[in-house]
């Protein structure tokens, strides 16, 4: 194993005892609080699963918690972050060394994901109600339709290369630390990173040690913030870190593939309903402060 691998696996036990100690040390704060439901385990398990498969769990959680109706809105990006690091950490130990991707590309692409996720969690966790679920909505909206096209047939299949040079390296890099900086944001890297990824010639198995990788080291940076903050949900966060354990092991280890083009349109649908919900509670909280001062001023 090269000496870049053994630094990320390094980094990813560090920073996961930091985030273990982080939540157990916010525990009295949530003493009262709600704890996990069977609805809670059972959308980890699902939406791990199909995450090591390649799906991606953010759009498919964040539809999850708008049909069953909580946690609210200000609270999914921080619940996603601290309830899925469980999975990002599974998932990296298993997949950082699928694929012969050039070293230097994978760690440089990881740190640049973890820095944009450590920046941009701090000023998530102080965003307004109405700014989270607006940018969650449109996300998911673009989400949905990167699922459509990927069936379609519309999406690059990618290349043949294991490493990037010059501007493409650049552009990698520079891609991801913004991906990473949107997963604060409640907004998944894998569909971003793979397209990227795929445009710029990348062999599409060596995505996967990336993405992964990435979403490992940056969901407890960021968890961290969000602990810190106490913007996410107890619960909620604790039952998809269950149901998160059970399925990756059962995707990685047993079932390992499965034709998902049916799968991804009914999350196509999942998502699309997710979007509305959450821009139509954005156009009436508008709609109703408009109101509200319409009659202050009269």
């Amino acid at each position: 194993m090269d000496s870049a691998r053994l630094g990320l696996y390094g980094a990813l036990g560090v920073l996961n005892v930091a985030f273990v100690a982080t939540w157990i040390g916010v525990r009295r704060r949530h003493a009262r609080d709600q704890g996990p439901s069977i609805a809670n385990v059972a959308t980890g398990f699902v939406t791990a699963f199909f995450d090591t498969l390649g799906i991606g769990s953010y759009a498919t959680t964040t539809a999850a918690f708008t049909f069953l109706g909580r946690p609210s809105g200000e609270l999914i990006p921080g619940t996603l972050n601290v309830g899925h690091n469980g999975a990002a950490c599974l998932e990296t130990a298993i997949f950082l060394t699928a694929a012969a991707v050039d070293p230097s590309l994978l760690a440089a692409m990881i740190v640049a994901a973890a820095i944009g996720a450590f920046i941009s969690a701090g000023w998530v966790s102080r965003m307004p109600r109405r700014t989270i679920q607006a940018i969650m909505g449109v996300a998911l909206l673009v989400g949905g339709c990167v699922f459509a096209a990927t069936n379609l047939g519309l999406l690059p299949p990618g290349g043949t290369a294991l490493a990037l040079h010059g501007w493409r390296f650049t552009v990698a890099i520079s891609g991801n630390f913004v991906f990473g900086a949107l997963m604060s944001a409640g907004i998944g890297l894998y569909a971003p990173c793979m397209i990227m990824l795929f445009l710029l010639g990348l062999h599409p198995l060596a995505a996967f040690p990336i993405m992964m990788g990435s979403c490992g080291l940056l969901q407890p940076l960021s968890g961290i913030r969000f602990l810190r903050s106490g913007r996410f949900a107890w619960g909620a966060s604790l039952g998809l870190t269950v149901g998160d354990i059970f399925g990756v092991l059962l995707a990685a280890f047993v079932v390992k593939s499965l034709p998902l083009t049916g799968l991804r349109w009914l999350v196509v649908c999942a998502v699309l309903y997710a979007s509305a919900a959450m821009l139509r509670a954005v156009w009436k909280r508008q709609v109703g402060t408009g109101r509200a001062a319409i009659v202050e001023a009269g």
